[in-house]
């Protein structure tokens, strides 16, 4: 038992409350659900209202958890944030109607005033009922009898209604009255330890297949290899392996009450024409109904619904209030002739307590993410990133001179790059397999380039040139023109983002005709990149790197510059006054590397290009 209850010996007594504390060894098992916090019930009444008999009933219980290892204080109150945000998020999924209304219970921190140190704990409404977890942030997803479509398509929802920078993930709780989760974002800095970036994004899609929801919700398919499709449409719990298994299956029932088909019109049209809106609650968006009245999402019947009781009402930093018994009484007294009313959560917000600062911040979201939203699919990323480039064109009056971004900003290309990557880890590797989905990482690599990902394009350049790559080393393509022609088409994306090995790549290409495939040799085409790789050493590329010159040197390219002036061909007219400068400039950068002996064989080049300039003015 925790420190915690040795402390509190069964009833910890305020000026308007009286509580009694009891540790669920049972019901929370830390250890099966893998959380990190100690989580306690507590039972809450007002001592001169309640008897002690009914302290024990789940409609006056509460959950405060605490971090099992030690964490700063601030963090207990990040934890709030992050759960209210996704509080936001759920509302916007509900103004969207999908088939099942959602909402994250509304959580505060507790602080013992009186105790040493001044303990934090997390608190918020107890949850009656099946505890299941249908996702985690690392990949896991729900997928045996009890799936459920909704919580999937919310974290869908989030990436594609974010613009790409966030995704609710971890969602658990009970029914669609979720608690716990986790939000990742682009960075992967924000929401404490377990935000873990495009890296748990890539983890959420590997073993995702969009639903009735995804499509209904007009969200777009994450492009996955075709045999990531058939694993995952064959056996859709093959990721139960990956993140913590679910705890409990919960389905609520689908058919109305019989007060209900007394008034059918009513219960269709509140049913099917309410949003969550503005001021977002459950009660306010499906009418006054038990939790049998709402329809599953899966469209699966089941007996085994839950009724949702009366709760706390509010939940302070310091003080508890509770909810009166008489009406939780009558809820429970009453016959089923009699319209049962599903009490609303403290999580839920009524007429009375939404402020017009609450309705400004609420519009001030939807505000926010009108313009954001973004589709996950590939094709749609390259042609709103060319709308861009297009719209850049237009507004600029020398974009000659100005280089334009053609790389980097794409976090769906991240999320492709992480996903390949993960093949390589063998992440997505069965234990019996030899070796990784060649097939299906080169697949996602492809795709990063395409999104403009700067170190997918150069690795995928490298990989259809036979060049050595860091980013899956053993994987190999047949030599062919074709696969030559990709590789320089990429490797032309990448000298374009100033990638310095790609210049010099495309430089002595088009210089030798090496690994040109069908492409001609042109030296005024290898002139124009030598150019460039020797301004590169500069600048820093698109992504803020620089490359250093241990390999083909400036001096080096200078000097090849000179001799293909002198000499002229392949489309080059020779220009003896452009190789006289070339070999000079040459030899100075020789010289400042301390290359003395080619440096005095780089001026002899230029005095013998500055003599024919004298015979030709004679």
């Amino acid at each position: 038992m925790s420190d915690f209850a040795t402390r509190c010996p069964g009833v910890f007594c305020s000026a308007t409350l009286l509580v009694v504390l009891e540790v669920l060894n049972n019901e929370f098992d830390v250890s099966e659900m893998s959380w990190n916090r100690t989580v306690f019930k507590l039972l809450t009444s007002l001592p001169l209202r309640t008897k002690l008999k009914d302290w024990r009933r789940d409609s006056n219980n509460a959950v405060i958890k605490r971090f099992i290892q030690p964490v700063d204080r601030q963090t207990y109150f990040d934890e709030v944030k992050l759960q209210m945000d996704a509080k936001l998020w759920g509302e916007e999924f509900n103004r969207h109607h999908p088939p099942k209304q959602i909402d994250f219970f509304q959580m505060a921190v507790l602080e013992f005033v009186d105790r040493p140190d001044r303990p934090l704990y997390h608190i918020e409404n107890f949850i009656e009922g099946n505890y299941v977890k249908y996702n985690s942030n690392s990949g896991f997803v729900l997928g045996d009898e009890a799936h459920r479509h909704t919580p999937q398509a919310l974290s869908h929802f989030t990436f594609e209604r974010s613009g790409h920078e966030l995704m609710v993930v971890d969602i658990q709780g009970v029914g669609d009255l979720y608690t716990d989760p986790q939000i990742h974002t682009v960075s992967g800095t924000e929401y404490g330890d377990g935000n873990l970036g495009t890296k748990g994004m890539a983890l959420f899609f590997h073993s995702h297949v969009c639903n009735p929801i995804c499509t209904n919700l007009g969200l777009t398919p994450f492009d996955l290899a075709p045999s990531e499709i058939a694993l995952l449409t064959a056996n859709p719990s093959a990721s139960n392996d990956v993140g913590t298994v679910s705890r409990g299956t919960e389905e609520i029932v689908v058919l109305p009450s019989q007060y209900q088909r007394t008034h059918l019109h009513e219960f269709l049209r509140m049913r099917s024409s309410s949003s969550i809106g503005s001021c977002a609650s459950l009660t306010d968006s499906i009418g006054e109904w038990t939790a049998n009245d709402i329809a599953d999402d899966d469209g699966n019947d089941s007996d085994g619904g839950i009724q949702l009781r009366s709760r706390l009402s509010s939940v302070g930093k310091n003080t508890i209030s509770v909810t009166s018994y008489e009406s939780t009484n009558h809820i429970e007294n009453s016959s089923d002739s009699v319209p049962r009313r599903r009490p609303r959560l403290f999580s839920e917000a009524s007429s009375a307590s939404v402020t017009k600062i609450d309705e400004a911040d609420r519009a001030a979201f939807r505000q926010s993410i009108d313009k954001k939203n973004r589709p996950s699919g590939v094709l749609a990323e390259i042609e709103a990133r060319q709308k861009l480039w297009d719209a850049e064109e237009e507004d600029s009056e020398e974009c000659d001179e100005i280089r334009k971004q053609r790389t980097g900003g794409s976090v769906l290309g991240q999320i492709h790059l992480d996903m390949a990557k993960y093949h390589e880890m063998q992440r997505f590797t069965k234990p019996d397999s030899t070796g990784y989905d060649h097939e299906a990482a080169f697949y996602h690599l492809r795709h990063a380039a395409d999104c403009g990902n700067l170190e997918a394009i150069i690795t995928t350049a490298r990989i259809a040139l036979n060049l050595p790559h860091d980013v899956l080393p053993d994987l190999d393509l047949e030599e062919s023109d074709q696969n030559t022609d990709m590789g320089v088409d990429y490797m032309r994306m990448a000298a374009i983002a100033g990638d310095r090995a790609a210049l010099v790549y495309l430089a002595k290409a088009y210089d030798t005709g090496k690994g040109l495939g069908s492409r001609p040799i042109s030296w005024s085409e290898s002139v124009y990149w030598y150019t460039e790789a020797i301004e590169a050493v500069k600048t820093s590329d698109e992504e803020g790197n620089y490359d250093g010159t241990m390999d083909d040197p400036t001096y080096q390219l200078l000097g090849r510059l000179g001799e293909m002036y002198r000499d002229g061909g392949h489309g080059l007219e020779s220009n003896p006054a452009k190789a006289a400068d070339y070999f000079t400039s040459a030899a100075d950068s020789a010289m400042a590397a301390m290359k003395g002996r080619l440096a005095n064989k780089y001026y002899a080049l230029a005095e013998e290009m500055n003599a024919l300039i004298d015979e030709d003015e004679i």
